[in-house]
């Protein structure tokens, strides 16, 4: 039987700063005692996205305090952890510079092993941590960085079924947010706007819909937004916002129609799971309300059970990060060394084609 374990936490991929202190019990249930987060928000938003050298200076400046607060607030010491996560990759290589290397530096000096954890991986088995959800199941990850749609089979094991071929949609709403002015991050900008706009007025392309493969482009419906506001410009607010609206639907009938062929291709190979089938949602986009909406609509149309784990744990965070590392130890699988580098790219499918928003260096990545 797996015993008690308790692993420290340590996420810097990107720009937010984060430690956490999980618990993961024999019968694999598991306990949050600690979250810190430290946004970098303020620091970006006048450059209108991550500048990286700022995210490492950042990162470097508060990570220490954040351990320290982490471990005060879960009410243990270095002592009382098992293990040490920190992510290793994929990400910005400043950050997971200064988050391994610490990692690295806390491990040797308090005799503890060290997990370097890929980040996606964090976000695949997130849904275990919050909802006890078994193996198999399927996983859209739709952030700033990617998008794909995984086969999450097991622990370390995952399939890619789809991904972005050219934009990830976390990128297509920062650009469609800026080219609009509206205000960085774009994903909540796009959002707020499109309360107020008429989802009709444009009718932006589908990319890929009807397409028997479960890829995804947004670069094109990218264009099309510039093209409509060029073309009515100078904008005002309700054209802003109608553009928004308009955008927001092309994505969401674009999803329907990728994951929905999605659902069915997983029913058709995983036709009795015990359980009902899973699609679970996660990364920053994860938030935006109108997509959910479709996303939830569709599984239950389809027979799914839809799983959206808390806002706090579908951005980055450290949580994960613990999580994943506990998850690893359950199995039994050897910890990394204290040579183990950050990776800027880490496909989560090693053997699926190269391809922009698959996480692995290639002619165009």
């Amino acid at each position: 039987m797996v015993p008690f374990l308790r692993i420290l936490g340590i996420e810097t991929s990107c720009d937010e700063t984060a430690a956490a202190v999980v618990e993961r019990d024999a019968e694999g249930h598991s306990k949050v005692l600690s979250d810190v987060v430290l946004s970098q928000l303020d620091e970006h938003s006048a450059y209108g996205g991550v500048v990286p050298e700022i995210a490492a200076r950042a990162h470097v400046e508060a990570l220490d305090e954040l351990i320290e607060e982490a471990l005060a607030r879960a009410n243990v010491s270095l002592a009382d952890v098992d293990a040490i996560a920190a992510t290793s990759g994929p990400g910005l290589i400043g950050g997971l510079l200064v988050g391994l290397m610490t990692g690295k530096a806390i491990a040797r000096a308090a005799g503890k092993p060290l997990y370097a954890v890929n980040h996606l991986e964090g976000h695949a088995l997130t849904a275990r941590l919050t909802d006890g959800l078994s193996f198999p199941y399927l996983m859209l990850l739709v952030s700033g960085g990617h998008t794909q749609l995984i086969l999450v089979r097991g622990v370390g094991q995952y399939e890619r079924w789809g991904t972005t071929i050219d934009d990830a949609l976390g990128e297509a709403f920062d650009k469609t947010a800026k080219l609009l002015g509206l205000p960085y991050p774009g994903g909540p900008a796009v959002e707020r706007m499109a309360r107020d706009g008429n989802p009709d007025r444009f009718n932006f392309p589908r990319p890929l819909v009807g397409e028997a493969r479960l890829d995804f482009s947004f670069s094109g419906l990218k264009t099309a937004v510039r093209q409509a506001a060029q073309e009515i410009a100078p904008l005002s607010d309700q054209d802003v916002a109608d553009i928004c609206a308009s955008f927001q639907k092309a994505i969401s009938r674009t999803l329907k129609d990728r994951i929905g062929r999605g659902l069915q291709r997983f029913k058709a190979e995983f036709p009795v799971t015990g359980e009902e089938p899973a699609l679970v949602v996660a990364g920053g986009v994860a938030a935006n309300l109108e997509l959910r909406g479709t996303l939830q609509a569709l599984c239950d149309k389809n027979g799914f059970r839809f799983i959206a784990p808390p806002l706090n744990l579908c951005t980055d965070n450290a949580v994960m990060i613990a999580w994943a590392g506990l998850e690893r130890m359950a199995t039994g699988a050897a910890p990394d060394t204290l040579d183990v580098q950050p990776r800027s790219r880490w496909p989560l499918d090693s053997n699926a084609e190269t391809l922009i928003g698959f996480g692995k260096r290639g002619a165009k990545a």
